[in-house]
């Protein structure tokens, strides 16, 4: 829980550094650290990919679970009630600087512990907030009731979470973290928050096969 609460408190120091630099960036600066950012977050869901799907037992379940996934997310409207929500907190782009902060902070967890991840962590919401304001400190809370959650449950969820359910779990985060990097980079808009759903089919599938035994 220390590691968590070390997290949280490098993004909410590194969105108030982020939200004063802003406030003297000019436009061109803002421009080449979102491009370093999207690079990143492109560079961390490649690496993400290149490492768990050779470990991989299920090659196919990625796919699938992205295609499932994304048919949920659009049927739920997760990416329009995100931006509401959002919205209703900054009238600017915070929505595109606050799905990718939740991503890389929740989502990159899942391959990157310890200081490295701090270290991330801090950098990451300062180029965030310079770019998109205070209002990416909102991620910390996120990052704080997911890796919380996880805490807590560990214990009783310490049979279901197995290095088969990481591997399969990472591969669906990496492909998200790295569709938030094209997205960031204006490659291409991902509805990335519609397709977070996908995370859960890996943990179903992993779940029958546990209790039925195919």
């Amino acid at each position: 829980m220390i590691g968590t609460i070390v997290n949280v408190a490098t993004i909410n120091i590194g969105s108030l550094a982020g939200s004063i630099f802003k406030k003297g960036l000019k436009e061109s600066y803002q421009d080449i650290l979102m491009q370093a950012m999207g690079l990143v977050a492109a560079a961390l869901g490649i690496n993400a990919i290149a490492t768990y799907m050779p470990q991989s037992q299920y090659p196919m379940l990625f796919i699938v679970s992205l295609a499932l996934g994304g048919v949920i997310g659009q049927k739920l409207e997760l990416e329009q009630r995100f931006k509401n929500v959002v919205t209703k907190i900054s009238k600017g782009n915070l929505v595109e600087g606050l799905s990718t902060a939740i991503l890389l902070f929740c989502l990159g967890t899942m391959s990157i512990l310890g200081l490295i991840e701090s270290a991330l962590d801090g950098i990451t919401s300062i180029v965030l907030a310079s770019t998109f304001g205070i209002g990416i400190i909102w991620s910390a809370v996120v990052l704080f009731c997911w890796q919380g959650s996880l805490y807590l449950l560990a214990n009783v969820l310490s049979n279901f979470i197995t290095s088969e359910l990481l591997t399969e779990t990472s591969i669906v985060g990496g492909v998200l973290i790295f569709c938030a990097g094209l997205s960031v980079l204006g490659i291409r808009n991902f509805k990335t928050i519609n397709l977070i759903p996908a995370l859960l089919i890996p943990v179903i599938f992993i779940a029958l096969k546990s209790t039925i035994g195919f």
